[in-house]
């Protein structure tokens, strides 16, 4: 279902319906998991070793999203 609301206002949903997007292509479809747990450890090593720290996003202006809160922390102490 796609986003309701206009974007930027808080229904919109489209940054987690990307997420979610990249989630299954790049990880789920790939991957065959016998159990549960093994599902889970491996969307947390997905989330926390690739997609904040090493994956670009557009809505970021192209920097992971570790990078960018380093950037945002930098300029914030600045």
């Amino acid at each position: 279902m796609p986003s309701l609301g206009s974007r930027g206002d808080c229904f919109d949903n489209a940054v987690s319906e990307a997420f979610f997007a990249s989630l299954e292509d790049e990880l789920l479809d790939r991957s065959t998991f016998r159990t549960h747990a093994e599902a889970r450890i491996a969307v947390f090593d997905y989330i926390a070793a690739f997609y904040n720290t090493q994956r670009r996003h557009s809505t970021l202006g192209y920097l992971s999203p570790a990078e960018s809160e380093r950037r945002f922390h930098e300029d914030e102490a600045a």
